[in-house]
């Protein structure tokens, strides 16, 4: 079931409220049972089977964290960790990467293996990684669990199962014990009303609007289509931009939604394109995914000393491949790993090449941010593209060496400029003539207002700052509102805007489309 759907607006979301706040008026502990029932039937609405590959791993992971919590030690507790992460990391590597695998060794060897094609179960990545967490910091001593149903709606609370964010326990648990989590609060339901809404505006009109700039560019380049400089940078443009409001969208909506039940959510997303560096730029784009990169990865390998595999540059490039390959299995998305490997391994050698010197200026903040801007973009092609060929063309579109080539109705426009740049190599046999439909005014239009949504608008957690929408992942994240009237207030005004911008978007909900980290 998606969030963007008739059946989640109107059926699902309002029974599922209803009933659980009108159970826990007598019982909290069947208000839970509701609340994890309601996220496995949202799950199961895809494909019912799955449901047991779930609830196998929650079952597993439970008995796991309760022999690690067992004051008696009758097991090496190092060793059932280690069992633990094993066959959670088994489970994931079956359905996720064994295709890929297989494929991949058919390639070299020919076709020795034969492997029926797997189709990847829902949110495997979160819950596989977010259970894994748990583990880990109950081997530690951070975190203990001994109620299953705490810990079923721990894994299963359906805001953020999909798609993240990815959750520790113990940021969960004292908030599922709060006595106000049952109870109705007409304010906390206004704030999660209103950022739901806005990020649904994100996906439904600004993500979905742009998504056909972007689709066609990326078939024609994994075709085989040699694109032109301007056919190639308003694709990777625009799914530059596509993906930033898909995935900001989709965080709004859990965490308003979360606020609805009364949970704050950590944050995952805070205006990445506004990064100055790439350090910084891994610091706001998912950033409960490169909490856990860093915490359950990346340090235990030696972090910034040598380690298991050897020094800094080594383990963050492990760490960033791995990063990569949990997007998904191919060689396109170690190909991104291995890129953003490379560019925070760069930043981290200038950052310690000027340690000490006075604070960046504002010339030296822009230059940062062009070409950490510049950076991401061409680093989402093969993020995008289905195959190497397709990343390639794009790319080399984007440099131009397919040459360049302008709309003919910019003849009109320029006249005799037109004829002189004839004369030098471009043509007007028609921009983004390999997609069917987009006409370079248009295709200008979004972009430009896209991207100053994206870098000079306030975000949604600005706007909403004062009511605490969620809490920050690293301190400080969560910036003052440079407009002060731009900030929500529970006054009829902005509840007639978010009612009215509510409507719009069900309209909008033409055509329903998934979240684009719902493959992941």
């Amino acid at each position: 079931m998606l969030f963007n759907s008739y059946e989640f607006l109107f059926l699902f979301l309002p029974i599922t409220l209803i009933v659980f706040f009108a159970i826990a008026r007598t019982d909290k502990r069947m208000a839970s049972t509701w609340l994890v029932g309601a996220s496995l039937f949202f799950y199961g609405w895809w494909n019912p089977a799955y449901l047991g590959i779930i609830l196998c791993s929650i079952l597993f992971n439970f008995v796991v964290g309760s022999v690690l919590n067992d004051d008696n030690e009758k097991w090496p507790r190092k060793m059932v960790l280690t069992c633990g992460i094993v066959a959670n990391l088994v489970l994931l590597g079956y359905y996720k990467y064994a295709n890929f695998f297989v494929d991949s060794a058919n390639a070299v060897l020919g076709d020795v293996f034969l492997l029926d094609s797997i189709l990847l179960p829902l949110a495997i990545s979160f819950f596989t990684f977010q259970q894994i967490a748990y583990l880990i910091d109950t081997y530690r001593g951070e975190t203990k669990e001994l109620d299953f149903l705490h810990y079923c709606l721990f894994v299963t609370f359906f805001p953020q199962l999909i798609a993240g964010p990815i959750v520790h326990h113990k940021e969960m648990l004292s908030q599922f014990a709060r006595a106000s989590l049952y109870s109705v609060n007409i304010r906390r339901h206004a704030v999660g009303y209103t950022i739901f809404t806005l990020g649904l505006f994100k996906k439904v009109v600004l993500a979905d609007g742009i998504a056909a700039y972007a689709t066609p560019a990326f078939y024609a380049a994994d075709s085989g289509i040699a694109l032109t400089l301007f056919e190639a940078w308003t694709g990777s443009l625009a799914y530059t931009l596509q993906l930033y409001f898909d995935f900001s969208g989709y965080s709004d909506m859990a965490i308003g939604l979360a606020r609805m039940f009364g949970i704050r959510l950590p944050l995952n997303f805070n205006s990445p394109y506004k990064a100055t560096s790439i350090i910084d730029f891994w610091r706001r784009w998912h950033m409960t995914l490169s909490r856990f990169m860093r915490d359950y990865v990346y340090i235990p390998l030696g972090g910034n000393k040598r380690g298991i595999i050897g020094s800094q540059r080594t383990n963050l490039m492990a760490t960033m491949l791995l990063g990569g390959l949990w997007h998904g299995a191919g060689w396109n998305f170690l190909f991104w790993g291995g890129l953003h490997g490379c560019y925070v391994i760069i930043n981290n050698k200038w950052r310690a090449s000027h340690t000490g010197k006075a604070a960046a200026t504002a010339r030296e903040k822009l230059f940062g941010w062009s070409i950490t801007f510049i950076a991401v973009v061409f680093a989402w092609v093969p993020f995008r593209a289905e195959t190497m060929e397709g990343t390639k063309n794009m790319i080399f579109g984007m440099l131009g060496f397919n040459g360049i080539s302008l709309d003919p109705s910019a003849l009109r426009v320029l006249g005799d400029y037109g004829s002189w740049l004839m004369t030098i190599g471009i043509s007007f046999d028609g921009l983004l003539a390999h997609m069917e439909g987009v006409t370079t005014f248009y295709a200008a239009a979004w972009i430009i207002s896209l991207l100053i949504i994206a870098l000079v608008l306030p975000n949604t957690q600005q706007i909403m700052r004062k009511y605490h929408p969620a809490f920050e992942t690293y301190k400080g994240e969560i910036s003052q509102l440079r407009w002060k009237w731009m900030a929500w207030r529970p006054t009829r005004l902005w509840a007639i805007i978010i009612t009215a911008l509510f409507i719009f978007n069900v309209l909008s909900l033409t055509q329903m489309s998934e979240f684009l980290y719902f493959r992941f």
